[in-house]
């Protein structure tokens, strides 16, 4: 049995998740021609980029080449809110962070799946740090969502 220990674990799978993300939230600023929300998706398009420009080395330790698909899941929750908000244009603002704050639940339950493996030390301390500013986001996230409700 070969020794797993000096390869990153899980990590190409965030990465999708967050690419899916920020594909996301640049349609959601389409969408939503809304100066408030635009900085806010704007902020949280910032820190997925970045935590993927982070995390991007151990994609290629673990797979041999950078990872740049996406989440299929995310992909459905994109198409989900295209053809919500052709149907009802007066819910798209929630119907957006709605669908965004289920993204970020996923974004965090991949990290928790990668932090529960065997990482290298390098890699798990990318993972904790990139995992606070994504829970920074969620919060943020969850906010907007209770705010868009009102």
């Amino acid at each position: 049995m070969q020794n797993q220990t000096a390869h990153a674990h899980h990590i190409t799978d965030i990465i999708k998740v967050m690419n899916g993300g920020i594909e996301f939230y640049q349609e959601a600023k389409t969408k939503l021609d809304d100066s408030t929300y635009n900085a806010f998706f704007d902020r949280m398009i910032g820190a997925k980029t970045e935590a993927v420009t982070e995390l991007q080395p151990f994609a290629i330790d673990q797979q041999g080449e950078v990872e740049t698909d996406t989440n299929n899941l995310v992909k459905a929750r994109q198409a989900y809110t295209k053809l919500i908000s052709k149907i009802s244009s007066e819910s798209t603002a929630f119907t957006y962070v709605d669908q965004l704050e289920e993204v970020e639940d996923k974004v965090l339950e991949e990290l928790d799946l990668a932090l529960e493996r065997n990482q290298t030390q390098d890699c798990e301390v990318t993972l904790r740090r990139v995992k606070v500013r994504m829970k920074e986001c969620h919060d943020e996230m969850k906010a907007l969502q209770v705010a868009a409700q009102h």
